[in-house]
């Protein structure tokens, strides 16, 4: 019991730092971003990250609920799925890096954004502890979960190119397109 209540803690601590209060300007990125998937041929034309709900998950990335035992990729791109919060300043930064980065990447990836504290089902099946934390969905094979970010944006942004260009795009080269 003590061990739980100083893990919980500890957890709420690391927490508070790594994720601040949100300011004017993230309500502004919030906005800026959010752009809902209503079907998925808006899916298919956006060059903006798009935010995704569970049921639209299910339908493009991973159908866990007829599948819970093995992954089977529904997209017809490999993807990048962002678990974020509003509140996280770390989540705030990656924001515009991935909107830039979903442009580079048009027509090769699809980005998709998932709001934590909207879609708790979607946050405990992958077993997000911290955020922002990024899912890595290949065409085939299995994804690759990985969760914070770079010192400064630009090694964010470069630490991004590698994973796309290495775990979804399979190929060796971290250059832009």
């Amino acid at each position: 019991m003590k061990k739980s209540s100083l893990l919980v803690t500890g957890l709420l601590f690391v927490l508070a730092i790594a994720c601040s209060g949100q300011s004017d300007k993230s309500a502004e990125i919030k906005d800026k971003a959010k752009t809902p998937a209503t079907s998925t041929s808006a899916v298919a034309s956006s060059t903006l990250p798009v935010h995704i709900t569970k049921d639209e998950f299910v339908k493009l990335v991973m159908d866990y609920k007829t599948n819970p035992e093995t992954w089977v990729f529904a997209g017809k791109k490999p993807c990048l799925v962002d678990f974020y919060a509003d509140w996280c300043a770390p989540c705030r930064i990656t924001s515009p890096i991935l909107e830039e980065l979903s442009k580079e990447y048009a027509g090769k990836i699809n980005i998709y954004k998932v709001d934590i504290d909207k879609e708790r089902e979607l946050a405990s099946l992958f077993n997000v502890q911290s955020i922002p934390t990024f899912l890595f969905c290949p065409m085939e094979g299995n994804p690759t979960i990985s969760s914070g970010i770079a010192n400064t944006p630009d090694a964010t942004k470069q630490m991004f190119r590698d994973q796309i260009n290495q775990l979804l795009l399979k190929n060796s080269a971290s250059k832009p397109l």
